[in-house]
């Protein structure tokens, strides 16, 4: 029989569901499980500076990795904990990350001595308690037994519920041998099959009332598109049947970004005098909706989710979206509309003689800088607002963690990845900045030094010192935390638009062939339109 030792089980399935990076930080009850992965040559160990900067790198790797899983390998106990607002985060946006924690042997398990990691009162399993909390799926794997077939369990929860699971390995689990016979069988995603009778109900009732509407139909298309994994059928249906849709940005018929009375003015009554909206996985959270001012009639929207449509106000609980649109879209070809009225939505630089920068000459001008296949990082400060109001280039993707709302930096690997980061956000992960330089990638990150805290300064109270931090030497940084002899990172500052401009215009900072951080300058007060008006009513509610 072919066997395998139960650490390289793991490592064989996380390379099966596409996973070739590992986050995380060293610890004794994680490090015999870290020795078969730094010895595996299909997978790169990603040492982080903290537990809590290793779970944003895998949520962020797992958002980019679209097809794939992040995973993140911890110590017990001090180490799990460090992770886990990192861990919510995931839950939260429906990130899937393997949250890998070394444990304690069977036998301190079980004989419960006062270890170092521990509360010191025999609870031994109280983090795993507390992981329950914020995963989908957990696994404490205890005999060798059912090793493969728990550990296949939770990786086969985390991609069908796209959500972070939890998978503890006692330190004398990892190297036991087991049967390598299930491998031969990969985890897939099980496939949502729609009930035919519904499925058939719903084509119907839709394809009448698209009839009906005489081509008046606002498509929405919002996160839980992506991720559930419909993302290409959604975009196929869209360009058949041809109505104005929120997609990318080059579609011929785009219509812009709708979040309720926070919108631009022409999108905003463009969607609400539809005489009919079809909503792709809306997420109705208070900023998804512009604190739930969107203006959605129920008798005038049909919404198609992972595992269930609702047409006005009867819902079909098991008809999925992956299933019904492709077949939604051949029957509603025939009513696509010849042409469609469709705002504009085009990066205008504001006719400002002024040379400061500001937040509405910034974006747009942003907009210019960006090309194809860019992946664009934004932390959740005036970056994540004011990102809202400008066109990307096509292919080009956006991170950023609009819900949990947790403020921290990612990095990738792949093609060129610009970050957007607050002065006040950066000194929280600062730190990652050495694990870049050390691997060796290359972000263009633009540091925006506007002396602190400005999206809570809009929320209330803008003169109050708390939302001041204490400046640092921004450009020193990159030399400080690791390119002692700046030969693979170069930083910049800039004051005005003129400096701003010329920069982006360089060919070779373009080409982002090393680690660049440009801080520029804003004024502390002033933010994006839509954060500021969003703050504005957030304060007020409170």
């Amino acid at each position: 029989m072919n066997e395998i030792t139960i650490g390289n089980y793991l490592l064989e399935r996380l390379k099966q569901l596409g996973v070739s990076t590992m986050f995380g930080v060293p610890g004794d009850f994680n490090l015999g499980f870290l020795d078969l992965v730094e010895d595996d040559p299909n997978m790169d160990w990603v040492g982080n500076c903290n537990e809590l900067n290793a779970a944003y790198a895998a949520d962020g790797y797992a958002r980019v990795k679209r097809d794939s899983v992040g995973a993140l390998l911890t110590t017990f106990g001090v180490g799990e904990l460090s992770a886990l607002n990192g861990i919510a985060g995931a839950y939260s946006e429906m990130i899937p990350v393997v949250h890998i924690v070394g444990v304690p042997s069977r036998s301190h398990l079980e004989a419960k001595p006062t270890l170092h990691h521990t509360l010191a009162d025999g609870r031994f399993d109280v983090y795993a308690q507390a992981a329950k909390l914020f995963t989908a799926s957990q696994a404490f794997l205890m005999q060798e037994e059912t090793a493969a077939s728990e550990i296949d369990r939770v990786l086969l929860d985390c991609i069908n519920l796209r959500r972070p699971v939890y998978l503890a390995i006692p330190i004398d689990l990892v190297l036991p041998k087991i049967s390598a016979e299930p491998l031969a069988r990969p985890i897939e995603r099980t496939v949502h099959v729609n009930p035919v009778d519904d499925e058939n109900a719903v084509l119907e009732e839709v394809e009448k009332l698209v009839q009906g509407s005489a081509g008046d139909v606002i498509i929405l298309v919002d996160v839980c598109s992506l991720r559930k994994g419909a993302e290409k059928e959604t975009v196929d249906f869209i360009k058949k049947v041809g109505f104005s849709a929120t997609i990318d940005e080059g579609y011929e018929r785009y219509g812009g970004i709708y979040i309720g009375a926070f919108s631009r003015l022409e999108t905003k009554e463009a969607v609400e005098s539809a005489k009919l909206v079809l909503t792709i996985g809306y997420l109705i959270t208070d900023f998804n909706t512009g604190l739930f001012t969107n203006k959605l009639l129920p008798s005038r929207v049909i919404q198609f989710h992972s595992t269930r449509t609702q047409i006005f106000d009867k819902e079909y609980p098991s008809v999925g979206m992956k299933g019904i649109l492709p077949k939604l879209a051949e029957r509603l070809q025939a009513y696509r509309p010849a042409s469609v009225t469709v705002p504009r939505f085009n990066a205008v630089l504001p006719a400002d003689e002024s040379d400061v920068i500001t937040q509405k000459w910034l974006w747009p001008r942003m907009s210019q800088f960006f090309k194809r296949g860019d992946v664009i990082v934004t932390e959740t400060g005036t970056a994540s607002f004011g990102i809202l109001d400008v066109p990307f280039a096509d292919d080009c993707t956006l991170v950023s963690q609009i819900l949990f709302g947790s403020i921290a930096a990612r990095e990738t690997t792949g093609g060129r990845t610009i970050l957007f980061i607050g002065d006040g956000s950066l000194q929280v992960g600062v730190q990652e900045l050495s694990t870049m330089i050390g691997k060796g990638v290359h972000p263009t990150i633009f540091l925006l030094n506007n002396s602190g805290y400005t999206i809570e300064r809009c929320v209330r109270s803008p003169q109050k010192k708390y939302h001041d931090i204490v400046n640092w030497r921004w450009t020193s940084l990159l030399q400080d935390l690791g390119d002692s002899e700046l030969k693979s990172s170069k930083s910049f500052t800039v004051n005005t638009k003129a400096e701003l401009s010329n920069l982006l215009n360089e060919s070779e900072f373009a080409g982002a062939s090393r680690i660049q951080l440009v801080e520029v300058m804003l004024d502390k007060f002033d933010a994006p339109d839509v954060l500021a008006n969003i703050a504005n009513a957030v304060g007020r509610a409170k």
